[in-house]
């Protein structure tokens, strides 16, 4: 076991929760001003991690931090020097095996890169009768935003969109993906797929390093911005960074290449993370 001395992780841990409290303090304070965030604050009301779990610092397994009596109170942890234990992997076996599997089969399959963020359409696909995700206008109107999902084909391979379109947008889709059939479905390009690299990682936490799951929470991060460009909300109102919300115009020519071309910049930086846990469910499982 490689064990880190008290100055060491402190500073690795202060690091770390400098890197996150740049996208978790305004989120934050967002929250106590009660002011939403379709785009910013997804990450956060999604997924399950908190912001201070997020924040917290983990070295991951083989890795002992001296005088860590702060962390042998954490679930996975025990002992001087504190450090995660071989009964709490040996018992996250089947969480490992399900990751690699779903991790290594989407890695597997070729990227779709066709699907021009329709999901998000589908969502409110007559949405004058089953209504909006967001309190948010439709960019094309109710009719404009129906008329966009009627003349497209719409192959979204991700459960987890899928099961939010209407219930007359579900017969428009050409796959049904269920809750149970991941593996044969999900592939690298998928924009959902992208940042469920996030909720990987951090379901692996304390057994992997809090650098990978930064990493792939900035990902996710970014894949959010580009989702909610694409989708039919108007969102010229908000601000990123203090620019504003510029649409992608996923119903034009020039809008579908602008989407694809982002789309492949991030199937290729989610490539080398998915890859990553994917080594790491491996490295877990052979202990």
């Amino acid at each position: 076991m490689e064990v880190l001395a008290r100055e060491e992780w402190q500073a690795c841990a202060a690091a770390h929760a400098a890197r996150i409290d740049a996208f978790v303090q305004p989120h934050l304070a967002r929250r106590e001003s009660r002011v939403k965030h379709p785009v910013h604050d997804f990450l956060f009301t999604y997924y399950s991690q908190r912001p201070a779990q997020l924040r917290r610092w983990h070295p991951g397994y083989g890795v002992g931090l001296a005088d860590g009596a702060s962390y042998a109170g954490l679930k996975g942890y025990a002992g001087e020097p504190a450090s995660v234990t071989a009964e709490h992997v040996a018992s996250q076996r089947v969480l490992l095996e399900t990751l690699r599997r779903l991790l290594s089969a989407t890695a597997g399959r070729a990227a779709n890169f066709g699907c021009f963020g329709l999901h998000e359409w589908a969502m409110v696909y007559r949405a004058a009768e089953h209504g909006k995700r967001h309190d948010w206008p439709l960019r094309l109107g109710g009719g404009g935003t129906d008329a966009v999902v009627e003349s497209h084909r719409i192959a979204c391979s991700h459960f987890d969109a899928y099961r939010f379109f209407t219930e007359p947008a579900r017969p428009l889709n050409t796959l049904s993906p269920t809750s149970t059939d991941r593996p044969d479905f999900e592939q690298p390009a998928c924009l959902h797929a992208g940042m469920d690299l996030y909720k990987h990682a951090f379901r692996l936490t304390p057994m992997i390093s809090s650098d990978l799951v930064a990493d792939c929470f900035e990902l996710a991060r970014d894949i959010r911005i580009l989702d909610m460009r694409a989708a039919p909300y108007d969102l010229t109102g908000l601000e990123i960074d203090g620019h504003g919300f510029e649409p992608v115009r996923i119903e034009t020519a020039a809008g579908k290449a602008a989407y694809a071309e982002a789309q492949r910049g991030f199937a290729e930086r989610g490539a080398p993370l998915r890859a990553r846990l994917v080594a790491e469910c491996e490295r877990l499982l052979a202990e």
